[in-house]
């Protein structure tokens, strides 16, 4: 009997270690030109979370901020960072680079 229980334990372990993170292995990629975000809109799916590379290939520091979202990360001009978004529920989140509120604006769309 306990050689039973162990092998449905081991075979349970097993599976959760091996399920993957991520529903959706997909990287979605954000730019900063020229103080905007680029797309200035990408849709993710729903109730998943998901990994976003935003790349600031501005010389200057900019930040993505969403309250939304409750994310803020400052990114160094030049440079790119990686923010983890969800699982959220379907709708619309908007983001904003604090540096340049007036040109630096997107949002992310759950599906």
């Amino acid at each position: 009997m306990k050689t039973c229980y162990r092998t449905v334990l081991l075979t349970t372990v097993l599976a959760v270690l091996s399920t993957p993170l991520w529903a959706d292995d997909t990287v979605y990629t954000l730019t900063i030109k020229n103080h905007r975000f680029e797309p200035a809109e990408i849709t993710i799916p729903a109730d998943t979370r998901v990994k976003v590379v935003v790349k600031n290939l501005d010389p200057t520091a900019e930040e993505f901020e969403s309250y939304e979202l409750n994310r803020e990360k400052i990114v160094p001009g030049g440079k790119e960072i990686i923010v983890y978004i969800g699982p959220v529920k379907p709708g619309r989140y908007p983001f904003f680079g604090e540096f340049h509120q007036d040109s630096a604006k997107g949002v992310v769309i759950a599906k």
